[in-house]
């Protein structure tokens, strides 16, 4: 499994941004696939999840209402499009894959640095 993350720029607080990954090396109907974030100092932290095959969601509870993951099942590509961003929000934003059923997330693509200035 390869993921391919780009999207990550500087915005400032209010601002949007819509970070990709792309995915290839196998389907992917038994998998999940998320986003992780890791700001300055702090711990990598989970912020969304998607359902490759039934598409449905979950969010860490800070994100709610202002970020949304989605997928392009033809391009085998994963989004995250967030808005409303917060300086809080601005962290590496790393995506991830794991097989159904399984309790750790093995699958890491390289992060994308998003920046919110105040």
């Amino acid at each position: 499994v390869q993921l391919q993350a780009s999207g990550g720029g500087s915005v400032q607080a209010g601002g949007s941004l819509r970070l990709s990954c792309v995915a290839s090396g196998r389907t992917f109907n038994s998998y999940l696939l998320g986003w992780f974030r890791q700001g300055p100092g702090k711990e990598r932290e989970f912020v969304a999840s998607l359902s490759w095959s039934s598409g449905s969601t979950y969010y860490e509870d800070s994100v709610k209402g202002r970020f949304t993951i989605f997928r392009d099942s033809a391009k085998t590509t994963m989004y995250l499009q967030m808005n409303s961003l917060k300086p809080e929000d601005a962290a590496v934003y790393y995506c991830a894959a794991v097989g159904i059923g399984y309790s750790k997330w093995n699958y890491w693509g390289q992060g994308t640095q998003v920046t919110v200035s105040s």
